[in-house]
């Protein structure tokens, strides 16, 4: 009897077989292959491995109207934490031929079981049985669904982790009858056309376009081709990721999912994700981070692990003074809480109120920009407390709250009832729940941007569940339920009709109580500064990766600040391509070094690996004898400013600085922090808040910050940038007076002119390799070097053809010009002219 593995037939031999480069060994190894799924179908994959020995598989799907590329880093990522991963374009998409069948279960979901079939082939995957592998199964919106078909349809998906994805596609395209326009559309152009998919869909997606009302037939054939279907037989652990900002697949799609699924006694977590398919952030570190967490529990079975809340929820905490971002912080609660957790009764006021359908449903209110707002983000905006939506006179009825006595926060959805009339004999109405501030209407926002359809009976009433939200309403703001007859995501009747709406109840608003958020989160230097090789350690300890030994001190170099021996990093998936190669110097006490190079020279990655937050691919580190590797407890003597100054705007100086201290949790005499500051000398701006702070104020707070604890090696990385001339000179002197006292600074810039002033070492690189190290004065001043000055920049290959001249070693680009360092002449030869002296001399 043929085996079910037979049914899956490798195309084109035996694949193409590629190695993925990592930052850290082993390599990722990708096979590409070609399989034939039965009638004429086939399916183009990629599988992913590193390492040896049997591992659990993980399924990753793409969403819709993409492709496997699409989720080609997850997969790597994967892999390296010790998965075989495969991914797939599915039916229609990419190089994959077929239909599109919107997960057909005789088409996209019973490919998912042949390539499960496939992967109990595989001699590096685990299995539980003969035929039946360990494997997961996951991936966002169309692949997500899939993923949670595969679990309800095939008994050997072991753990499931779909996000921003439907539970009943009917319900999300005609949600309560009405007929999601835009968003229907957007999937049949993203999919190529109507033709692209089966015949019975295509037919489908023409007649409720043309009607604008779904009917029976169109319910059942997409209900059909939903999770829901086979709900009751989906009984595995479960994650499930939704958006927020997400008017295709809201949250209510997720609860539905959550309740069935836990009703099967499945475990199952719910994370409720800034972002969605409206924009905003998706989170993708760390939803990534949770999946991998989640089948380290489910499938590798490491009980230790940490899975995450059984719910949390991403919550919008202010904007980020450095670049206007909002910040994101979590919620959590030990259970989920549903949609309608802690109800709490706001009166609204409002008599009877008449309006109208406009023929042709024209114009219509704009809630958002539907498949159309993702590129903007306009969801975000209202966690902003910015609104952007549209409701017109006449259209639309109108009941509101009075002043908040204290802030609430919504968390799920809010419901009423209402009184419909209509003269057509129904309504289509569109409700939406606004903030509003004081001032009135021009300062109202409608949390997500995210509206409720409803198609009623005239005459009867109507419990209008609002869509699920969590958005915080301060106190002093009024609550106002809106009833609007259009909506330009939706399709409204073309007739113009004439409706009468009465409130029938209370808004009930949900406040899920148990559900506490978490202290607003630190600025991230806070954590990776100082601690930054210690959380790298932790990291790789929690995840069990691969063990590490450290190389013994070498006592010989106990006094020498930083020496390193041929250090070289690659590109990410570039085998000869590096960004430092070969390289070595060393740090005495008392200098201050310039790692001097234009943009480009592997300077900032030299640091990073120096700091332990990279892994080199070559060469060593050593600071005061001991080799860097991340977690090193020599790190602690290494203070570090890269990547610019962050701090919270509404703490002065002061109070900055010791919640970044307490945050490292070392005792606070320890600190040093009045050396720090008089070094920095800030004088009596530190008892003012940041916000007030120049540039140059900043820049000197985050140095200050740095040398807290006085570390014995001091690293800056481009400490002078964006400052004026005048807070450069305190920034050289911030730095002379810190090494003056025996310590080593690295100052890295781009400037010859600032690093000459600064520094008394200089190190020269350029394309991540070593052009000259000494003292300053040797380099900049020496016979054989010249800073050739420029009226204009050069292109890179005039700069080549420099640095290739007979007596020409090197050729560097500065800021100031161009460092030209001459070869050494032969026996009788004259040296070149500009050599002479003190061996500066500009030309221009």
């Amino acid at each position: 009897m043929i085996a079910a593995a037979a049914s899956v037939v490798v195309l084109a031999g035996a694949g193409t077989w590629t190695a993925a480069a990592s930052d850290e060994a082993p390599p990722v190894h990708r096979s590409d292959r070609v399989m034939a799924m039965g009638g004429g179908v086939k399916i183009d994959t990629s599988y992913f491995t590193a390492g040896s020995g049997r591992r659990p598989a993980v399924l990753i799907g793409h969403g819709f109207g993409n492709n496997k590329e699409e989720v080609r880093s997850q997969a790597e990522t994967l892999a390296r934490d010790g998965y075989a991963v495969m991914t797939w374009s599915a039916r229609g998409f990419g190089k994959s031929t077929g239909k599109i069948g919107l997960n057909d279960p005789k088409g996209e979901v019973a490919d998912v079981s042949k390539l499960i079939d496939w992967l109990a082939e595989r001699p590096e995957v685990e299995l539980d049985k003969d035929g039946d592998p360990r494997v997961g199964a996951t991936g966002a919106s169309y692949g997500g669904a899939v993923s949670l078909l595969a679990a309800g349809y095939d008994q050997r998906v072991d753990a499931i982790a779909p996000s921003i994805t439907y539970w009943n596609l009917a319900d999300a395209l005609f949600p309560n009858g009405v007929f999601k326009k835009l968003w229907a559309g957007v999937f049949i152009n993203s999919g190529g056309g109507c033709d692209r998919f089966e015949p019975r869909l295509c037919a489908m997606y023409e007649r409720v376009a043309e009607s604008g009302k779904p009917d029976a037939a169109a319910r059942e054939l997409l209900a059909s081709r939903s999770p829901s279907a086979v709900g009751d037989r989906i009984n595995v652990p479960t994650l499930i990721m939704q958006g927020q900002s997400d008017s295709l697949f809201p949250l209510g799609q997720a609860d539905a999912m959550a309740k069935a699924i836990r009703a099967n006694g499945a475990p199952v977590d719910v994370d409720w994700i800034s972002g969605g398919h409206d924009g905003g952030d998706m989170e993708a570190d760390r939803v990534l981070a949770r999946v991998g967490s989640w089948f380290d529990r489910y499938l590798k079975d490491e009980k230790g692990v940490d899975t995450g809340p059984a719910f949390r929820v991403t919550r919008t905490g202010g904007v980020d003074s450095t670049d206007g971002a909002a910040q994101l912080r979590g919620a959590s609660g030990d259970a989920y809480p549903g949609l309608f957790s802690g109800e709490r009764q706001v009166a609204l006021t409002g008599r009877e109120q008449e309006f109208s359908n406009p023929a042709g449903a024209n114009p219509p209110a704009v809630s958002g920009l539907p498949g159309l707002g993702s590129a903007g983000g306009l969801a975000q905006l209202s966690s902003l407390g910015v609104g952007v939506s549209l409701d017109f006179p006449g259209q639309s009825a109108s009941f509101e709250s009075r002043p908040l006595s204290d802030d609430m926060r919504i968390t799920g959805s809010p419901t009423a009832t209402v009184h419909v009339e209509s003269t057509s004999g129904e309504a289509v109405l569109f409700g939406k729940v606004y903030d509003v501030g004081p001032g009135g209407g021009q300062r109202q926002v409608l949390p997500s941007q995210l509206v409720a359809p409803v198609r009623v009976e005239s005459g009867k009433d109507a419990r209008i569940t609002l869509p699920a939200i969590d958005h915080e309403v301060e106190k002093g703001h009024r609550l106002r339920l809106v009833l609007a007859s259009t909506d330009l995501g939706y399709a409204s009747p073309m007739a113009q009709a004439t409706y009468k709406v009465s409130l029938k109840s209370e808004l009930n608003v949900p406040t899920a109580p148990a559900v506490k958020s978490a202290a607003v989160p630190l600025p991230a230097w806070v954590w990776w500064l100082p601690l930054a090789g210690a959380v790298v350690a932790l990291g790789l300890l929690l995840t069990s990766r691969r063990p590490t030994s450290a190389a013994a001190p070498d006592p010989e170099l106990a006094e020498v600040p930083l020496q390193i021996t041929d250090l070289s990093k690659r590109y990410a998936k570039s085998a000869d391509r590096y960004a430092v190669r070969d390289l070595s110097f060393r740090v005495e006490k008392g200098q201050v070094l310039g790692l001097l190079g234009p943009n480009g020279a592997g300077k900032t990655t030299t640091l990073r690996m120096l700091m332990g937050l990279i892994k080199p691919d070559g060469g060593e580190i050593r600071v005061f004898g001991h080799a860097i590797r991340p977690g090193a407890p020599v790190l602690s003597r290494v203070g570090a400013f890269v990547e610019g100054a962050g701090f919270l705007p509404h703490l002065s100086g002061r109070e900055n600085l010791e919640l970044y201290w307490k945050a490292t949790g070392r005792p606070p005499g320890d600190a040093h922090l009045d050396e720090a500051l008089e070094i920095a000398g800030l004088g009596d701006a530190l008892a003012r808040a940041v916000r007030t702070y120049s540039q140059g104020m900043r820049q000197r707070l985050a140095i200050a910050q740095a040398m807290l604890g006085l570390p014995d090696l001091l690293i800056l990385d481009e400490p002078t940038n964006g400052l004026d001339p005048p807070q450069i000179r305190e920034m050289r002197e911030v730095l002379i007076r810190y090494a003056a006292a025996g310590r080593t600074v690295i100052v890295s810039s781009h400037l010859l002119a600032e690093v000459e002033q600064s520094c008394t070492h200089l190190v020269v690189m350029d394309r991540g390799r070593l052009v000259q190290a000494g003292p300053v004065n040797e380099i900049i001043g020496s016979g054989d070097t010249l800073l050739v000055g420029l009226a204009a920049d050069i292109a890179d290959p005039l700069v080549e053809r420099v640095a290739a001249l007979p007596s020409v070693e090197s050729a560097v680009r500065t800021e100031d010009g161009l460092l030209v360092r001459l070869a050494a002449p032969s026996a009788g030869t004259p040296v070149g002219v500009g050599a002479a002296g003190d061996g500066r001399r500009e030309r221009r």
